[in-house]
């Protein structure tokens, strides 16, 4: 009996654990896309509007850039990045390129410069090689063209994903921020993960952080 009561007070200890961590984050994620957050109104420009008004005055079509980090897939197999594309137009959003490139630094680095270095595209959406395999090099290559980085986006994602997977989840490098005035988000290979982030923080965020970033 004493051993259940305690296993008890011991599980709700750590969802409070849990529950201030993902607090915490999200005021980090909200903050880092340039408001000023309380539960109902966000400052701005000196002006005070709802969280809703102000993702309202977003703009409503993104143009963005989807890259797969793969050794093995081609564009039949490639579910994470067509899943991408899929639902970036679902939501309104167009799809101005999509190229599938090994897992080699270079490669991925030469391919980022050129999407980032592109008029016509505000959002790059990166999915592969954020693990800590030999082979996997996508974060480093991301991290070190982020001007700003999204701290809060890494941590809620990977919060989501533990929910899902379980302990799993620790082994997710995802990361986002702005580079060279663009948003460059940086997510894992599988569908399910692709899924997961477009559907519970990118989607919602998108035209957000890109209106923040054209000072919108």
């Amino acid at each position: 009996m004493r051993q259940k009561r305690a296993l008890q007070l011991y599980g709700r200890r750590f969802k409070w654990s849990i529950m201030r961590v993902i607090t915490h984050a999200w005021h980090k994620f909200e903050f880092a896309i340039g408001g000023c957050y309380s539960s109902r109104r966000v400052v701005m420009n000196g002006a005070s509007m709802s969280v809703a008004e102000h993702k309202e005055r977003g703009k409503k079509n993104i143009r963005c850039y989807v890259v797969t980090v793969s050794d093995t897939r081609d564009e039949t197999t490639d579910t994470s990045g067509q899943t991408i594309k899929s639902l970036l137009v679902g939501e309104g959003h167009s799809t101005m390129g999509y190229r599938i490139v090994k897992d080699e630094p270079n490669q991925i680095a030469a391919l980022l410069d050129e999407a980032l270095a592109r008029d016509d595209v505000e959002a790059v959406i990166v999915n592969g090689g954020t693990g800590i395999a030999p082979r996997d090099g996508t974060y480093e290559v991301v991290s070190r063209r982020l001007d700003k980085k999204l701290d809060g986006f890494g941590e809620i994602f990977r919060f989501l994903s533990y929910q899902e997977i379980g302990s799993a989840a620790i082994m997710s490098r995802a990361t986002a921020g702005a580079a060279q005035g663009k948003v460059l988000i940086s997510l894992p290979g599988s569908k399910g993960a692709v899924g997961l982030a477009m559907e519970r923080l990118i989607l919602p965020e998108l035209r957000h952080m890109v209106s923040q970033l054209q000072g919108k």
